[in-house]
């Protein structure tokens, strides 16, 4: 059952979330020809100052935050507030619609992600972990099934992956290439995709808030192995994660 408080703190991350958005897509705006490595990190510390004033960090609570500094006091705390106040850096300098604002918030005691807001500011859609209604579409008929991978860092043996899938189904699949975690995701969500697989390792912040928006819609998130993904590690790394609609899960897990 989902507390009051739980209820305040996911609406508090949605506002904050959105607002951080909303001032990432101006600053890209009013850039003009700022060279987009400067722009990406304007960006970075600009959302990250605007999240860090909004967000009330409580007694028993810490923030492990890409662009905050870290330290080992948050192993103690209750609950952690996991951020990343741009997620898909490269795809916002280029100019692309495919990066997001993450907010989660990770319970320690119970092991458990309490909540979890994806912005996606340029797709003007924000998903989060108590959306009404969380329905996903069934496995494509007409197109190949689509696997989402990082544009710059795809798993090693992607097409190897691809292969065996389409040959364990006698159906085609594909790869296609999209920024953020949370837009990897949300593909999955829309009914374009029906997998996202990472093998080269992240940071929590990456993953945090799209994974608790992924088990709300009901699609099936661990590492490779089948483990479960858990937070507040020190240092704060996930070796690699599986995404995947149920109804493809069993089939894909066969072929890794």
């Amino acid at each position: 059952m989902v507390t009051q408080s739980e209820t305040a703190n996911l609406e508090t991350a949605v506002s904050i979330a959105q607002a951080a958005g909303r001032l990432l897509v101006q600053l890209r705006n009013d850039a003009g020809s700022m060279d987009p490595k400067l722009l990406r990190d304007k960006a970075d510390a600009a959302a990250q100052e605007l999240i860090v004033s909004q967000l009330e960090i409580e007694d028993g609570y810490a923030l492990l935050s890409e662009e905050g500094v870290d330290n080992t006091d948050r192993l103690a705390a209750q609950r952690v507030w996991i951020v990343d106040p741009l997620d898909g850096t490269w795809e916002y300098g280029q100019g692309r619609a495919d990066f997001g604002v993450h907010i989660a918030l990770w319970d320690m005691a119970e092991q458990r992600m309490v909540l979890g807001v994806v912005d996606l500011p340029e797709q003007g859609l924000t998903r989060t972990s108590a959306d009404p209604n969380p329905t996903l579409a069934p496995l494509p008929t007409e197109r190949p099934i689509r696997i989402v991978a990082s544009r710059n860092r795809p798993p090693a043996e992607l097409d190897a992956i691809v292969t065996r899938l389409s040959e364990k189904l006698d159906y085609p699949v594909e790869v296609v290439n999209v920024g953020s975690v949370g837009a990897k995701v949300n593909e999955i969500l829309m009914g374009r995709a029906e997998a996202y697989l990472h093998d080269t390792g992240f940071y929590e912040w990456d993953l945090a808030a799209p994974q608790a928006v992924a088990h709300h819609y009901g699609l099936v998130l661990s590492h490779w192995d089948q483990t479960q993904v858990v937070y507040n590690l020190m240092p704060p790394f996930v070796k690699n994660v599986f995404v995947a609609h149920p109804d493809l899960a069993a089939d894909l897990q066969a072929v890794l």
